[in-house]
């Protein structure tokens, strides 16, 4: 009897834990359906200015990180979810002097111990020109294998100081909402986008 009941509450949190690693999964899939859905130019320049103004409000220092960044790609709500297998999806615009020169999305994908979903802005600050050629003319960017990124977290009043950008391509990962806290561009592949007018 005692056997049996074992046997039944195995199966039935092998059960759960299926259809908890399903719901996930197909939430990963929604987010990319959802990204592929046709956002206009218009659309991703409005949320990435809305992420800038984030960005200023949020980091100190940050007028000084874009006084001194030769470009910066700006990709706002990028929404991850992940169970086990997990799957990351946004689109932004590259701006050099304050104007965009293009749009791109970042698309990656993680296995390993990860439950949850979450919204995240990033900013890639290019601090040279040759980092910033080299990604502009990139069929696909992939973060740790064309470029070192580092990798700056900023909560609420964060700082963005002077010996960050002392990198060539510094990340900033702020306004994360959610329960993954992954901010980890590892395996994150950017690809140059032509949305709608």
């Amino acid at each position: 009897m005692r056997i049996q009941a074992k046997v039944k509450n195995s199966e039935i949190s092998t059960a759960l834990m299926f259809a908890a690693w399903l719901s996930i999964v197909i939430a990963v899939i929604g987010i990319a359906a959802n990204g592929h859905a046709a956002a206009t130019a218009k659309e991703i320049d409005a949320s990435a200015d809305a992420a800038m103004d984030r960005f200023y409000k949020q980091v100190k220092g940050a007028d000084e990180v874009v006084r001194n960044a030769k470009g910066l790609l700006v990709m706002p709500n990028v929404k991850k979810a992940g169970f086990i297998v997990g799957g990351e999806y946004g689109k932004g615009a590259l701006r050099i002097g304050g104007q965009t020169v293009g749009y791109y999305r970042v698309v990656s994908g993680s296995i390993g111990f990860q439950l949850g979903v979450e919204a995240k802005d990033m900013i890639l600050a290019f601090m040279t020109d040759d980092v910033l050629s080299r990604f502009r003319s990139s069929k696909g960017w992939e973060a740790g294998i064309d470029g070192n990124v580092a990798i700056i977290a900023v909560g609420g009043g964060g700082s963005a100081t002077t010996r960050n950008v002392n990198e060539p391509i510094v990340g900033y990962v702020f306004d994360v909402k959610g329960l993954l806290g992954d901010i980890s561009l590892k395996g994150a592949k950017f690809t140059k986008i032509d949305p709608a007018k």
